[in-house]
């Protein structure tokens, strides 16, 4: 009796007690989900290109959703599909026909373009050189060699997915099919990600991606129109003017109104240094002009634009900009915008509404 107590106790002395057993259990528990979300971190830091192609890919998809439900419910159609075909044939149409009637004046405008910016910049160091008060401003503008440089560094980063003339058409196939792929059957992608979710929480999730999707659409919508306004009013300034080149000019900056804030003055950088190699007062017509455009479209159109789509805080778009540029390059601050309306979304519903309790409305509501 007393040797099996004995020995009772000596098995009950080996084994660590409840309180130890507990302690172990929360570290190993807390050290297995700090090492998962590193490696999260570490996955989505190495396949950042891909996943911002996937976002891009989901951002057409989302327009075409847009433009076919609209079409849809203009032509009382029944098949949402037969408005995706349509809107499809319409923009290649469109693009086809647009392209090949202005390619050869584009090519011939972007090759000159390529000839006369270092030439514009050679001749706006000649003019500071000739003001003594300036040489501190002449001496910190790069060379023609460094800008040079700078771009090739920048081009790799430049692209989503690949990098070059090829991998830029390459990521734009890849955008333009996968973009059609998703907006053709959009709930079979949205119901496999909520079967992701726990059961009880399926009816939020879907809320919260269809929220997604009207925030990044209205979004969308609205800055299309605002990118067709600034290409057109930047190309018919410039002709009236005379600068040449007015037409590639008008388009890269209506493309890079894609960027709100950085994007129309990246744009008026070789519009100032064209008009500045024919004479300063022609320079600053062009500086007037593209204040005259900016003041339009922040008083008059992104007003109007705003009461209908998504209105987001500029202080916050510029630091996303910043932030997203300097971790994944241009691509980054290209898509920063809507990655911040996503982000927005997210921690409204998922954490202000969900968690504190509040009756915070997201973007898309906020007019």
């Amino acid at each position: 009796m007393d040797q099996r107590t004995d020995d009772s106790n000596e098995g009950q002395s080996d084994a660590p007690p409840r309180k130890d057993r507990g302690f172990l259990h929360r570290v190993v528990l807390v050290d297995g989900l700090a090492a998962l979300f590193l490696l999260t971190l570490a996955g989505l830091w190495f396949a950042s290109d891909a996943l911002l192609l996937i976002f891009a890919c989901m951002l057409f998809a989302i327009l075409l959703h847009a433009l076919s439900s609209a079409l849809q419910r203009r032509l009382h159609l029944r098949s949402h599909m037969a408005a995706l075909v349509i809107v499809v044939t319409l923009m290649a149409a469109v693009l086809g026909v647009g392209g090949w009637l202005m390619a050869p004046q584009l090519s011939e405008q972007a090759s000159h373009l390529a000839q006369v910016v270092p030439t514009s910049l050679d001749q706006v160091r000649a003019a500071l050189a000739r003001y003594p008060r300036l040489k501190t401003l002449l001496a910190e503008l790069p060379s023609n060699a460094q800008i040079s440089k700078q771009l090739a560094a920048m081009a790799p980063n430049a692209g989503l997915f690949f990098s070059g003339v090829l991998g830029a058409l390459g990521n734009t196939l890849i955008i333009m099919f996968a973009g059609v792929y998703f907006a053709a059957r959009p709930r079979l992608y949205i119901n496999g990600i909520i079967r992701l979710v726990p059961i009880r929480r399926r009816p939020r999730a879907r809320a919260v991606l269809d929220e997604l999707g009207t925030t990044l659409a209205k979004w969308l919508m609205g800055k299309a129109c605002s990118m067709l306004a600034a290409g057109i009013m930047t190309a018919v300034g410039l002709s009236l003017l005379g600068i040449p080149l007015a037409l590639i000019l008008g388009i890269i900056a209506g493309l890079l109104d894609f960027i709100p804030y950085l994007g129309p003055l990246m744009a008026g950088v070789p519009a100032l240094l064209i008009a500045f190699s024919a004479s300063p007062e022609q320079a600053l017509y062009v500086a007037l002009l593209f204040g005259g455009i900016q003041l339009v479209q922040g008083y008059m159109m992104e007003p109007m634009i705003d009461q209908h789509t998504v209105s987001l805080p500029p202080a916050l778009t510029i630091a996303m900009q910043v932030l997203f540029g300097a971790v994944f390059g241009m691509a980054g601050v290209a898509l920063a915008t809507p990655l911040t309306a996503v982000l927005l979304v997210l921690v409204t519903m998922l954490y202000v509404q969900d968690i504190l309790g509040d009756d915070a409305r997201p973007p898309a509501q906020q007019k």
